[in-house]
């Protein structure tokens, strides 16, 4: 079985870096002159996926915008990750969930058993009931060549009051997340279990050297975070970077020219930015 960490190995060598949102939120469905409807939500994600879907290596869906829709949005959902595997990317499936017991490998079974329909090449966990709460998924995910990305250290300011908080070994919470990963990422293929770090944090930068896998770093464009940023936050790590863009390349939309146009340039970005010298 070839592991989501060669998979995405594999993308980013063919592709370049970059991860492209697709979150179909009110604003960007009026800004793509869509009905705030279904109808407009499937144009508008699935539009994405074909403009794009042989030029970016990973595509994002923001699960709660399909959600908004009930089941019918769901249904999009489905389509929608079933067209990103048919054009040859990976997806991501920002779904952040996190729980206990039989409830955890109910999400398992949902989003990374073979067969689901809305089973993805990765998705987004939330470790703040404990990372061990997490195994269930994370089981799952390497055992079916999947992936997850745990939160360690997000933007947002509430985030700091959990991330930052100092425990009895002198480490932060979030460095804490970014070791427990570690762990489960020994070995010498890339690791499949990923962590997520936004591209705008503040404070001591975390220490990614034993992490042998990928960090999603959320926040480019419109959340005020730079191709710079990445340089200065991951420092040598960067190479394991997979930057993620979503309102600044879906605002360019829906014209497939002017998205194709602004991925390439984003994608040079990275290159340039990301570079180990």
């Amino acid at each position: 079985m070839i592991s989501y960490g060669e998979r995405l190995a594999a993308a980013i060598a063919e592709r370049g870096r970059l991860c492209a949102g697709i979150d179909p939120h009110p604003a960007i469905l009026a800004s793509w002159d869509l009905p705030p409807d279904v109808n407009g939500l499937e144009r508008c994600a699935r539009g994405m996926v074909e403009a794009l879907g042989d030029r970016v290596p990973v595509f994002k869906p923001q699960s709660a915008f399909f959600e908004a829709y009930g089941s019918a949005g769901v249904a999009v959902l489905e389509r929608t990750l079933s067209d990103i595997a048919g054009s040859g990317a990976l997806s991501l499936l920002d779904v952040k969930r996190g729980d206990v017991g039989s409830t955890m490998g109910g999400y398992a079974e949902a989003y990374l058993a073979d067969g689901s329909p809305l089973a993805a090449d990765a998705i987004t966990l939330n470790p703040y009931l404990g990372f061990g709460s997490l195994d269930t998924a994370i089981d799952r995910a390497l055992n079916s060549g999947r992936g997850v990305y745990v939160i360690a250290l997000t933007s947002n300011p509430e985030g700091p009051q959990i991330q930052r908080a100092t425990l009895d070994d002198g480490r932060t919470v979030g460095q804490m997340i970014i070791d427990e990963a570690a762990n489960r990422n020994a070995g010498p293929r890339p690791g499949s279990i990923g962590v997520v770090v936004g591209a705008t944090i503040s404070g001591p930068h975390p220490d990614f050297s034993r992490l042998n896998g990928s960090i999603l770093a959320p926040g480019l464009g419109a959340q005020g975070a730079t191709a710079e940023d990445l340089r200065r936050i991951f420092g040598k790590s960067r190479a394991q970077v997979l930057p993620a863009m979503s309102r600044e390349l879906m605002s360019v939309g829906p014209d497939p020219a002017r998205l194709q146009d602004a991925a390439r340039r984003a994608l040079r970005e990275m290159l340039a930015a990301l570079a180990v010298r």
